[in-house]
């Protein structure tokens, strides 16, 4: 299973990962910055680059609690849902 090692964050809504299997990837995350939990992301820069990995599940977080499930977020797995349109 892949996980994530670093992150360092991009311009707009996008983060550069580096993974367990020495891949490197830059992910737009635009389409699951949504919902309650993301908006407070969304109104403060800094906050958004404040983006580290989670030391337990290998992941994408941020300091308010939010964070991106791993095999959604690399693509090994769909979303349970769907942002909405």
């Amino acid at each position: 299973m892949r996980r994530i090692v670093s992150v360092t964050p991009l311009p707009g809504l996008a983060v550069h990962v580096r993974l367990t299997d020495r891949s490197e990837r830059d992910i737009d995350l635009t389409p699951y910055l949504w919902g309650p939990v993301f908006e407070p992301l969304l109104a403060d820069r800094a906050l958004f680059e404040a983006v580290f990995v989670d030391p337990v599940s290998k992941t994408i977080a941020w300091p308010n609690g939010a964070d991106l499930d791993p095999d959604v977020l690399l693509g090994d797995a769909e979303p349970a849902r769907r942002a909405p349109e």
